[in-house]
């Protein structure tokens, strides 16, 4: 009597993970020890130093940094919405919000440009008639580098989300827009950080 050959059981379907997605999530990972370094050598100096530190804080305009701070809190919003609105395949909502993330990091880049230029202007601080620069103190070596780098990782993102609102007009790009969408957080959580750390503590 013959049998039919056993089956084997069906396997359960291995789910993959999205290369693109998991190499940002790895450069993210890099991105968190890099801004985690900046930030511990500034704590643990001015741990040692106090008196170093807060004598200068109090020359930042910590009401722009807030009101940079909310920018950059909408844009990560507008940032979501694209994203939801990619999977949804809502292509003129995508790219609304595309370019309102944009704009909203752009105007932070210029409100950045603003606060820098009333520092190295000569004259505008009776406590440093020639400007204030890296160099003036090691409060404002360390602000300088650490917004800084945040600014050029803003830019960074500014670039690729109006590529995508171009590139959005003519092909899906909801699973690049997902990817840049986790860059764009990050940045924003890392102004989170570096906003009290800097401006208000």
């Amino acid at each position: 009597m013959s049998h039919a050959p056993a089956v084997d059981p069906v396997e359960p379907a291995i789910t993959t993970v999205f290369n693109g997605k998991l190499a940002m999530w790895l450069f993210l990972c890099s991105e968190v020890m890099f801004f985690s370094g900046l930030l511990g050598a500034y704590i643990t100096l001015r741990l040692g130093n106090p008196v170093m530190f807060e004598g200068d804080q109090h020359l930042l305009n910590w009401k722009l940094a807030a009101f940079n701070t909310v920018l950059l809190i909408a844009s990560s919003l507008t940032m979501a919405l694209a994203v939801l609105a990619g999977q949804k395949k809502e292509t003129s909502k995508q790219r609304m919000y595309l370019l309102l993330t944009a704009l909203g990091g752009t105007l932070f880049l210029c409100l950045k440009a603003f606060e820098y230029s009333s520092k190295l202007t000569p004259g505008h601080y009776p406590e440093y008639p020639a400007g204030i620069f890296p160099s003036t103190s090691i409060f404002f070596a360390f602000y300088y580098t650490i917004t800084g780098v945040h600014a050029f990782h803003i830019l960074c993102g500014v670039i690729p989300i109006l590529g995508l609102w171009k590139a959005a007009k003519n092909r899906d790009v909801s699973g690049e827009t997902e990817m840049v969408g986790l860059y764009w957080h990050f940045v924003d959580l890392a102004w989170i950080f570096l906003f009290p750390m800097l401006y208000l503590i």
